[in-house]
């Protein structure tokens, strides 16, 4: 699957605002929004600008696809998904971006971001209900468990993960054992129990008309 490549401290910059996308270090002095708070790009500044509601609308889309690294299409195929679905497509949308497996890691504290944790999945060291799962876009279900293999928990990272994962914040829809670092599915998330970067309602706006 095609995937974003390039620096992602300039899409934090071009949104005006802090995504997350490095984890920690976004927390840090080293944080470029902090450093050169100002859209990417030559003679470009941070003055105040009239926004028309189309703009508004397609840079909240634009937020979504950063937080959880989609591209356009697989992000459009998701907001159609979503459209099928009973009941508000905004709320579905972001359940269906919350459910995925890449993400459910991440919030479960397994990775410091999402594409930190979309590469624990690739390479095969998490386990959905005792099988390996390598597929970061796969969504999980109400009673899943999510735990990391045998084999990868003799690793130096994971070693690390059992002395920082205690700092923690866990999502009331996922419950941890901090233990031995298994995750569980408690209920499908709602948009209460979900914290955004983004307007859903804006972005449901951009793909109607």
């Amino acid at each position: 699957m095609a995937r974003y490549t390039g620096p992602v401290c300039r899409l934090c910059r071009r949104s005006g605002e802090k995504l997350f996308l490095k984890g920690m270090r976004c927390e840090t002095p080293k944080c470029a929004e902090d450093k050169r708070p100002k859209p990417p790009g030559q003679g470009t500044s941070r003055r105040r600008r009239r926004f028309s509601d189309r703009a508004i609308q397609l840079r909240e889309k634009q937020k979504a696809r950063y937080c959880y690294g989609f591209l356009e299409r697989q992000f459009h195929k998701t907001f159609v998904l979503a459209e099928k679905q009973a009941g508000i497509t905004g709320e579905n949308l972001l359940v269906l971006l919350e459910r995925r497996l890449d993400n459910v890691v991440y919030r479960l504290g397994f990775a410091d971001s999402r594409p930190q944790a979309r590469q624990l999945v690739r390479h095969g060291h998490i386990l959905v209900n005792g099988r390996r799962n390598n597929v970061p876009s796969s969504l999980v279900k109400e009673g899943d468990t999510v735990k990391w293999r045998e084999g990868s928990q003799k690793s130096e990272y994971y070693k690390q993960l059992t002395q920082s994962i205690e700092s923690k914040t866990v999502l009331t829809w996922l419950s941890l054992d901090r233990q031995t670092l298994t995750g569980q599915v408690v209920s499908l998330p709602t948009p209460e129990q979900i914290d955004t970067h983004f307007d859903g309602k804006a972005v449901i706006e951009y793909y109607s008309r």
